[in-house]
């Protein structure tokens, strides 16, 4: 079966280059969500926990409760819980939520300074304050999400801005209600890179620790590697005659006579069909036809073959993110450290 390796190198590669901007490890919160995207949930958990990253951000209780042995904290971003987790904290995305938390719930209020998808608005912050009082509520942070950091324009700035002042508001009203001092937080991987001198207290950093950040060039940061590669193994090879069609609907026709082989790799595992004809591996193999669900056709003899190394490649000719080609990747898949 088609397997994934992961670099533990160009891991801690690209944990040093984001701890050096955040100036520690301590104040990096490793992105998990979505089997770390695709990169597998336990084993970049295990490799961030031997790193020393004390703090994670997932999506759901069933991720935060499959790592939460590894790390200090866990912050969940769409869980209203039933009950509360001395480790996990539970993100509030708007005002009309809170009575749905349980007291005692540590919390994380977000707060919208711009992208209009979630968290309070921002002259709903002393509602959300007496609310979360009320609820009985643990508020740890106040955070929000940028739209454009990796974009270059000057929304980063207006939204940092808006922040900034929501900071202020924040630590007001925290020292009016009694509250122990709040953590702030808004930088993703592209907004942190942007940071002259970080002065949060954590960048909830994803696609640059897995090496597969994509910026314009005023804005690229040298130095950081792909962990993730994708191998695929034989299943079969035949001699194709000049004239003979390969794969459904016959798309490739072979102008010579030639091996071709038959890898496990398909749509059904992450390769998009949308590839079919145009890609060739990093090591020059060309595809040939239509990718199947479960394998797909190279000129190649090799009994296992190098379908990436670099996710952002792939992205580029799929004409999409390095996310979505990264998180397409089936889960049953088997991931190797190396």
């Amino acid at each position: 079966m088609a397997y994934i390796t992961l670099n533990k190198t160009h891991f801690y590669n690209n944990l040093d280059i984001i701890a050096r901007k955040t100036k520690t490890k301590d104040k990096i919160a490793l992105v998990l969500k979505d089997n770390a995207y695709g990169h597998g949930l336990i084993e970049m958990a295990t490799l961030a926990s031997e790193y020393g990253i004390t703090k994670t951000v997932v999506q759901t209780q069933a991720e935060a409760q499959q790592i939460a042995e590894y790390f200090e904290s866990v912050l969940t971003l769409a869980v209203i819980p039933t009950a509360p987790h001395p480790k996990i904290r539970y993100t509030i995305n708007e005002l009309t939520s809170i009575e749905k938390f349980p007291k005692n719930t540590k919390v994380h209020l977000k707060v919208d300074t711009g992208m209009h998808r979630n968290g309070i608005a921002p002259d709903e912050l002393r509602s959300a304050f007496e609310k979360i009082i009320a609820q009985g509520l643990i508020l740890e942070a106040v955070f929000t999400h940028h739209r454009s950091a990796d974009e270059l324009s000057s929304e980063w700035f207006w939204q940092k801005q808006n922040f900034a002042s929501l900071k202020e508001e924040a630590k007001a009203l925290a020292q009016e209600f009694h509250l122990a001092p709040l953590l702030f937080h808004s930088c993703n991987s592209a907004a942190l890179m942007r940071e002259s001198d970080f002065d949060e207290d954590m960048a909830r950093v994803g696609i640059a620790a897995y090496g597969c950040m994509d910026l314009p060039p005023p804005l690229d940061v040298e130095g950081f590697k792909p962990v993730l590669s994708v191998y695929a193994k034989r299943n079969s090879s035949r001699l194709v005659k000049k004239g003979q069609r390969v794969g459904y609907g016959g798309l490739f026709e072979s102008d010579k006579e030639q091996i071709v082989s038959n890898y496990d790799f398909g749509y059904g595992d992450g390769f998009f069909r949308c590839l079919s004809e145009k890609y060739i591996t990093p090591e020059g193999k060309k595809l040939l036809g239509r990718i199947s669900m479960d394998n797909s056709s190279f000129v190649a003899e090799d009994e296992e073959l190098l379908i990436f190394d670099n996710a952002s490649d792939v992205a580029k000719i799929v004409g999409t993110i390095s996310y979505e080609i990264l998180t397409s990747l089936k889960p049953e898949l088997q991931r190797v450290i190396i």
